[in-house]
């Protein structure tokens, strides 16, 4: 890999501010950038739909007649298995983006595999892509690691409910 410490020379596509400004304005990856209840409402959505696929599976084992309180309390849990995959994508792509705006130099390829590069970032740059990944990606990161624990909770407090009943 070869050194280049001049105006930036990274294709537009691979320069991490432009990652960020996609996925900033991206269907997906937007809503962990939006107001709470814009961040809210798409995993209340998905975790509703949820339900769609968990409770057939769950009235298999626990009849709602039968067991009211069994089959809610699986339910609840079965259908945390897609927001906790859509968590995940979000955390995956937005920790991805932070890390590259964090790296005081950026790998790229010109047009592929075996022309990689690597380009210092100015000072400037640096800190502007510093700023960015305190100020805008680690809030989004934090709120994400916020929701993990908020489920785990619920997951916890529904397993001691479970030894209960």
């Amino acid at each position: 890999m070869k050194l280049t410490m001049s105006r930036c020379p990274v294709p537009a596509e691979q320069q991490p501010i432009n990652e960020y400004e996609d996925m900033k304005t991206s269907w997906f990856y937007s809503w962990g950038s939006r107001s709470l209840r814009g961040y809210l409402t798409p995993l209340v959505v998905i975790w509703s739909l949820s339900w769609i696929l968990v409770g057939p599976v769950v009235s298999i084992n626990f009849a709602p007649a039968k067991w009211p309180v069994q089959f809610i309390l699986l339910g609840v849990a079965g259908a945390f298995i897609l927001p906790l995959l859509t968590l995940t994508q979000l955390y995956v792509g937005w920790r991805h983006v932070g890390n590259r705006l964090r790296q005081p130099a950026v790998p790229y390829e010109e047009s592929g595999w075996y022309d990689g590069q690597v380009w210092i970032k100015p000072e400037e740059t640096a800190n502007r892509d510093r700023l960015i990944t305190d100020y805008q990606v680690k809030p989004i990161l934090k709120r994400i690691h916020i929701t993990f624990v908020a489920i785990a909770s619920v997951l916890l407090a529904e397993s001691v409910l479970w030894q209960l009943v």
